[in-house]
Formats: C-alpha cells, sequence, structure tokens
C-alpha cells in the first residue's frame, strides 16, 4: 500500500457513505492551468442542467445505469492508480453531499484535489483546499439562468472560473461577468474555450486580443489526443 494510501483515514460511517458513480479513470488533465498533467478522475453521476454543447450526456441522468460505490472503496480505488493529483467531475459532483468528505479525506491524505462544477450549486462547503473550477454557463448553453451569482463571492485565489464559448453573444456576456465581478483579480484563472465543432478557435482568440482581455484561452488537450467522442480520457 502506497504511502498515501496509509495515511488516508476516515470516520468508519462516513466510509459507507454512497456516491454514484459513472467512471473512474487515469489520464492527463486536459484543461485549466493544470492542463498536460496526469490526473486521477472522478466522474459522479447525474446533473440537474442539460448545456446544448454537453459532452458528457451519459453521465446527467441519475436513471441511467451508474455504479454505487461506498466512500472507503472509491478512495481504495484512487489509492490503488496511486496519482496524487485528482479532480472530481460529472455530471455535477456538487449535487452528491457525499463527496464533501472524501474530498477533505484526500486533501488530509495529501492529493491535490480539484473540482468542476457547473456553477448552480452552492459552493461554500469544499473543503479550503480544494480547487474549484467553476464553469459559468453563457447564452448558447440555455442554461444561464441557472448560474448561482452567490458563488462569486465566495471565489478564492486558488479558484478558476470557466466559460464556454459557443458564439459571439456568448463572449461578450462572458466579458461582462468578468468585468463586473472582476474575476482576474480574484482567482487563479479566468479560462475561455470554444465549444468543440461550433466556433473556430482563432475566432475566440482574436476576440480575446482585440479586447486585451485578461483570460487564458485554452483547447480540450484531450480531444487532440484521442478522437472527441472517446471515454474514459
Amino acid at each position: 500500500m502506497s504511502e498515501i494510501a496509509q495515511r488516508t483515514m476516515m470516520d468508519s460511517t462516513v466510509q459507507q457513505l454512497p456516491l454514484q458513480v459513472n467512471e473512474v479513470f487515469y489520464s492527463i488533465q486536459g484543461e485549466g492551468t493544470r492542463a498536460g498533467i496526469p490526473c486521477t478522475f472522478v466522474r459522479l453521476q447525474g446533473c440537474r442542467l442539460r448545456c446544448t454543447w454537453c459532452d458528457t450526456p451519459y453521465a446527467l441522468d441519475r436513471r441511467d445505469p451508474a455504479t454505487t460505490m461506498t466512500l472507503a472503496k472509491l478512495e481504495q480505488q484512487i489509492a490503488d492508480i496511486g496519482c496524487t493529483f485528482v479532480e472530481f467531475t460529472g455530471g455535477e459532483p456538487l449535487e452528491q453531499d457525499n463527496v464533501l468528505p472524501l474530498m477533505t479525506a484526500l486533501c488530509d491524505a495529501g492529493y491535490t484535489v480539484a473540482i468542476e462544477t457547473g456553477g448552480h450549486v452552492d459552493i461554500t462547503a469544499v473543503d479550503d483546499r480544494v480547487i474549484r473550477i467553476i464553469d459559468v454557463k453563457c447564452p448558447d448553453s440555455k442554461m444561464q439562468t441557472l448560474n448561482r451569482w452567490e458563488n462569486m463571492a465566495d471565489l478564492r485565489l486558488t479558484d478558476e472560473v470557466k466559460f464556454v464559448i459557443a458564439s459571439r453573444d456568448d463572449y461578450d456576456y462572458a466579458c461582462d461577468v468578468i468585468r463586473r465581478y472582476d474575476l482576474a483579480n480574484r482567482t487563479a484563472a479566468v479560462l475561455m474555450s470554444c465549444v468543440f465543432g461550433r466556433l473556430a478557435f482563432v475566432d475566440l482568440v482574436q476576440w480575446i486580443l482585440e479586447d486585451r482581455l485578461p483570460v487564458r484561452f485554452q483547447l480540450q488537450v484531450h480531444k487532440f489526443v484521442w478522437s472527441p467522442e472517446t471515454r474514459g480520457v
């Protein structure tokens, strides 16, 4: 057993709490400030949002088959993979409250832990040591009315805020949010990416440069290494 696994401890009651898991896999981080580094991904099942461009529709419906795992079993699977960087994604991981004590246990054990959230769920209960990547929904997603703006008040300098852009309207919307909440000065990074196959990369880059916008343009690296439809990467 690895040193990290030996240090991972949870209360016996907490260990038996369940999570609905879609998949656990080891790959490279495809987005954000840590793009390109090895990462263990834990994809949880279920999300109330239905973004028009969602690239993981198989993880949205809680009625679809998923694996129920106790926190102890999932923590052991993470330890067996042996990567010290873990990201929780979905679906929407914060729709399952039991993810919170697991993330805390992993932080206690020395892991670097991140969570990617759609931004419609309260983020304040997430352990201070966890990197929160908040995906603010733009108009073309059809989910922008569900953005939880109260989350902006709880941003930390370790957080990242992401905008997925499908059109010029989305870009203008994102610019307004960035300025209104001073995101460039209150987070580790403001990220912008294109909806894959719907907006030309060069268009978004040109808009960013023309406006001298203080953001980081990003590509979804995994969609260039593997086919965009490939799961578990």
